[in-house]
């Protein structure tokens, strides 16, 4: 990309009797946002005009068919399909679920090929987009599939970021996933994406315990003590500063998270409960750990009130703004290691109160 060109962001639309495109409207019907983006939706023009009708949106589509031909200063269209689309708002259709599916495997491709820089999602509803070709428990695990890197779901906000060990696993499975292994990968994934994409140059974790009150001395589990507090000691003595394990249920309601750049949960009610009780509305799905930038809102379709104008969609406006924000932090991070392989490394003698040093 170059420099005077702004970030190109795509934006797969989601569910369309949900509340996503309304949400993707009324983010870029700020004109603002135009300064800080070439935003590029992938569904079409012909069914995205349709619901701007009943949405009685004021914003203007730009259609195109190719995906560099997209404008700077204008909501471009790439036209993933052009046959018309049933919309029936706040049901859970099959039709609904294609086309969700088409808009996010066509965003992904660009993504994976650099055709757009970043993509951020809109809300899907993951029973109607599965299909033969996709089984998959939600974004993160497709991304994970079709992009480098290991992927982690991070729940972020400007003063709180909470991580996970497990993300969409059912409860009975949740202990049998959690092995020294696994934690050991997150916690390298997350203390690298402080780094990378937050710019955090020291990033300092807690991890929360797996059972109530941190098993209780194996009172109540000994998950905690067999696996996750040896395991902890190991990444420790590799200079990582992390902390735990912590009691979930008081670490949130006594401040405690404040005194950490992030926090991994051992699962997702326990991470995405907290997190969105401090932060909804505002609150960003982050998608650490690969070679490329997704964020979505961090909230579902909510078909209770899609069609209807009710949508907030200041979670979707943060998850744009996010996107540009790592992609502008990873570009800085890229050039300081670059600059910093340049240096040779060297000894140099130092001296000091207690005569000389190497350094």
């Amino acid at each position: 990309m170059k420099k005077d060109q702004k970030i190109k962001v795509g934006i797969s639309v989601g569910d369309l009797n949900g509340i996503g495109v309304e949400i993707v409207f009324k983010t870029f019907a700020e004109s603002m946002m135009l300064d800080f983006c070439t935003p590029v939706l992938f569904a079409s023009v012909k069914t995205l005009s349709f619901v701007k009708k009943i949405l009685e949106s004021q914003i203007n589509l730009h259609g195109i068919d190719e995906i560099s031909k997209a404008v700077e200063g204008k909501i471009n269209v790439y036209n993933v399909w052009r046959e018309p689309v049933k919309i029936a708002f706040g049901e859970v259709t099959e039709d609904a679920g294609a086309y969700a599916l088409k808009s996010f495997v066509a965003a992904t491709k660009a993504l994976k090929e650099g055709e757009i820089d970043v993509l951020v999602t809109a809300p899907i509803n993951k029973a109607n987009i599965q299909t033969e070709d996709f089984k998959f428990p939600g974004h993160t695990d497709y991304l994970a599939k079709e992009l480098k890197g290991d992927a982690m779901m991070l729940m972020v906000t400007e003063n709180l970021k909470v991580g996970l060990l497990t993300d969409h696993v059912a409860v009975k499975d949740i202990s049998t996933r959690i092995t020294p292994e696994v934690i050991t990968q997150k916690v390298d994934t997350l203390y690298k994406t402080l780094q990378r994409d937050f710019g955090i140059h020291i990033p300092k974790i807690a991890l929360l315990g797996i059972n109530p009150h941190v098993g209780d001395n194996g009172v109540i589990g000994d998950e905690d003590d067999t696996v996750l507090i040896p395991t902890l000691e190991k990444i420790r003595n590799t200079g990582k500063i992390v902390y735990g394990p912590y009691a979930a249920d008081s670490f949130f309601g006594s401040g405690n998270y404040k005194n950490f750049d992030a926090i991994l949960a051992a699962y997702h009610d326990q991470g995405l409960i907290p997190f969105k009780t401090l932060s909804f509305g505002k609150g960003v799905n982050y998608t650490a750990g690969l070679d490329k930038i997704r964020t979505s809102p961090d909230h579902g379709t909510a078909y209770e009130i899609a069609g209807q104008n009710k949508a907030d969609h200041g979670s979707f406006r943060e998850a744009v703004f996010t996107a540009i924000d790592i992609y502008k932090k990873r570009k800085d991070y890229e050039e300081l290691t670059k600059d910093v392989l340049k240096v040779s490394p060297r000894k140099s003698v130092h001296k000091g109160r207690h005569g000389s040093k190497e350094s």
